[in-house]
């Protein structure tokens, strides 16, 4: 109820005001119970969760490519440039800086994989060579480095998926109604995060086959 004043403004009566309060409460308790002022926090740990998989196959394959590169170089000598391609691709896939705040910057998010994306094209020139070279096709060592490199790619392939995934459940829920406003009041830190750009066969892994 509003009261006028002397002066002829209008002055909310408590009762009013109490109302509006207990309103306040009530939705705050509704959204709460159906777990709308959870999801945006959970959302985001989520593709936090999966970022760090995609971060983890790379590496993963980043560790595989020294005794890849020492097994070639034992059979094709002559590969020179193509070894130190991969090995350069490496260092500076390797180097990028990644920290918290990559998923939520362009610029950051964009070299990064632009870097893994060098490298993946460095590492595929060098196993084209290998179909030159017989003795190392066979070789044991050689053979298992193929095995762990062919999963590796698709693991990277899952990771990547499940990011993008995930990232479009926490874009949708920060930037519609009433994660929106939910984001707004409660968490104002959170930020929509980046994707990766699809590339052509982006959904295959590469087919590793020597």
């Amino acid at each position: 109820m509003r009261l006028m004043t002397a002066g002829g403004l209008r002055r909310t009566s408590p009762a009013a005001r109490l109302l509006g309060v207990l309103s306040v409460i009530l939705v705050a308790a509704g959204l709460s119970g159906c777990g709308a002022v959870n999801r945006v926090p959970t959302l985001e740990e989520q593709a936090k969760s999966a970022w760090s998989e995609v971060q983890n196959q790379y590496q993963r394959r980043a560790d595989l490519i020294p005794n890849l590169i020492e097994t070639v170089k034992g059979y094709a000598k002559q590969e020179k440039g193509v070894l130190i391609g991969v090995t350069e691709a490496r260092a500076k896939a390797s180097s990028v800086k990644v920290d918290a705040s990559t998923v939520s910057d362009p610029q950051k998010f964009n070299e990064y994989q632009n870097a893994q994306n060098q490298l993946s094209g460095a590492l595929g020139r060098l196993l084209v060579t290998v179909e030159r070279y017989p003795d190392l096709k066979s070789n044991q060592n050689f053979l298992a480095l193929q095995s762990q490199l062919e999963g590796t790619e698709n693991r990277i392939a899952v990771a990547r998926r499940d990011y993008i995934t995930a990232v479009r459940a926490y874009n949708t829920e920060v930037r519609t109604i009433p994660g929106r406003w939910i984001a707004a009041v409660l968490y104002p830190d959170a930020k929509p995060m980046e994707t990766f750009t699809a590339t052509p066969n982006a959904d295959r892994p590469p087919n590793v086959k020597f």
